[in-house]
């Protein structure tokens, strides 16, 4: 089956496996995003040995379901292991039987592996030390959904597996342009403009792209989706946090919080919203939801605190339309297209999508090999959509629009881009000349005010771009 987009990755993978030493190889990113779907295709199945965890089950669960995998892949059924350490005695035997020219091992849901005093984690800095390591045939390659556990122990392990990756890769969501290249795979030909609001709810997930129904309008399938009696991601929000995170409900709090500013907000600001302790918890999970791409965190100007803000389209859209809600309107999204709540979101979300595609918008305004911050900025009179700060003494200053019609400027709205534009050139450090560009989903009109002010539009069209 062909693999859409994932680039960067097969070049990885394809380097990795034509390699003639030992690699080891993780491999994150969030629930749905296409791990698993990624290596199995890549390799297409023809693996030494594959194991997956199971969901939230126990040490006694976790050494059976592997062991059932090893009798699998064995020529003749070991004797079950009493531990972790033995478990990968027999694995080293399974490798050491196949005739694979490279001995591809994969071992998916890593984390549901480790069970509490299971010792699992020694066991496998074991087995990749004293013996994985030494094998110049071997592809060993761990998997996990929970990016926080992966990046904790280990890409970032301080024990026996410091610094032993040879490889990490973190999988991304689909950009926009790979979105449509698989929906276009599936037989679904939409606009550009509902291809983007289709990204606006599912956030380029793979898996909930795979669910899409052809024959229905955008529309049709939110509504089979997420608001009918039986909808299939109905639960989906409580499945994706408790599958990631233990005490899923204090993550929960501040993605909650999150969601009903725009701009993000401050540690301090997050304290107040959520209740929760100012400690190293808090830091914990904070870096967690960042690495699992639910959050961003960026600091908009020197010596300004840091703002948290939500980026996760999926967890905006559900505390948008779907948090608290039990008695559901089977044909609520049809009921609510054009409304003022929807237009409301899709001006908030297109702001998301702009800061997800923000090396697209880089290359609409030439600039990919200049060196840039990016953020977006609230002062005390003015809130700005995205800040540019370039190293060629220009700073580009972004105006988001989406609407149903062509954007029509008028002089308040250019007297409003005037004063941010002031306000903009009073923040920073050193003086630089400011360009205004206006980031529409639809070509604007260009009147008079227009023409005074806008130095460059960006369209919908630019975020689709390769």
């Amino acid at each position: 089956m062909q693999i859409i987009g994932r680039k960067r990755e097969i070049a990885e993978l394809t380097r990795l496996k034509e390699s003639n030493q030992a690699e080891f190889i993780a491999l994150y990113g969030r629930r749905r995003v296409g791990k698993t779907w990624l290596v199995r295709n890549f390799f297409q199945d023809q693996f030494t040995f594959y194991a997956t965890g199971i969901a939230r089950g126990n040490r006694k669960e976790q050494l059976q379901n592997f062991y059932k995998s090893i009798c699998g892949y064995s020529k003749r059924t070991p004797e079950q292991p009493k531990d972790w350490y033995e478990t990968f005695d027999l694995l080293k035997t399974v490798i050491k039987q196949s005739r694979q020219r490279r001995k591809v091992v994969f071992l998916d849901e890593l984390p549901w592996m480790d069970t509490q005093k299971s010792e699992f984690l020694k066991a496998i800095d074991l087995f990749w030390n004293s013996w994985g390591c030494m094998q110049q045939n071997l592809l060993f390659i761990v998997c996990g959904s929970a990016a926080s556990w992966m990046v904790k122990n280990i890409i970032r392990d301080k024990g026996g597996l410091h610094n032993r990756l040879t490889c990490h890769l973190h999988l991304d969501p689909f950009t926009l342009a790979e979105t449509k290249t698989y929906l276009h795979s599936q037989g679904i030909r939409w606009s550009e403009e509902m291809i983007a609001e289709c990204y606006m709810i599912m956030g380029g997930i793979p898996y909930y792209l795979h669910l899409l129904d052809r024959s229905m309008s955008l529309a049709q399938n939110v509504d089979r989706l997420f608001f009918a009696p039986n909808a299939l991601l109905k639960d989906e929000f409580d499945t994706l946090y408790k599958s990631l995170f233990k005490k899923s409900e204090e993550y929960v709090k501040i993605i909650s919080a999150l969601s009903k500013r725009r701009g993000g907000y401050t540690r301090e600001e997050i304290v107040q919203a959520t209740g929760l302790a100012n400690g190293g918890g808090l830091t914990r999970r904070l870096d967690e939801l960042e690495q699992c791409n639910f959050i961003r965190r960026h600091s908009p100007l020197k010596g300004r605190v840091p703002i948290y803000q939500l980026i996760d389209f999926y967890s905006f859209f559900y505390f948008q339309f779907l948090n608290g809600t039990r008695n559901y309107d089977r044909d609520a999204w049809m009921h609510l297209q054009a409304s003022p709540r929807h237009n409301t979101w899709l001006g908030l979300s297109f702001e998301r999508l702009c800061f997800a595609h923000i090396y697209e918008i880089h290359k609409a305004l030439g600039i990919t090999g200049v060196a840039t911050k990016t953020y977006a900025l609230l002062t005390d009179s003015a809130q700005m959509d995205m800040v540019i700060e370039r190293a060629d003494k220009v700073t580009s200053l972004c105006e988001m629009k989406y609407t149903s019609k062509p954007y029509a400027m008028t002089k308040q709205d250019a007297d409003k881009l005037r004063h941010r534009e002031e306000e903009l050139k009073e923040c920073l450090p050193t003086q630089k000349q400011v360009l205004i560009s206006l980031v529409s989903n639809r070509q604007p009109k260009r009147n008079e005010h227009y023409n005074n002010i806008i130095s460059k539009n960006i369209t919908l069209n630019s975020l689709f771009a390769e």
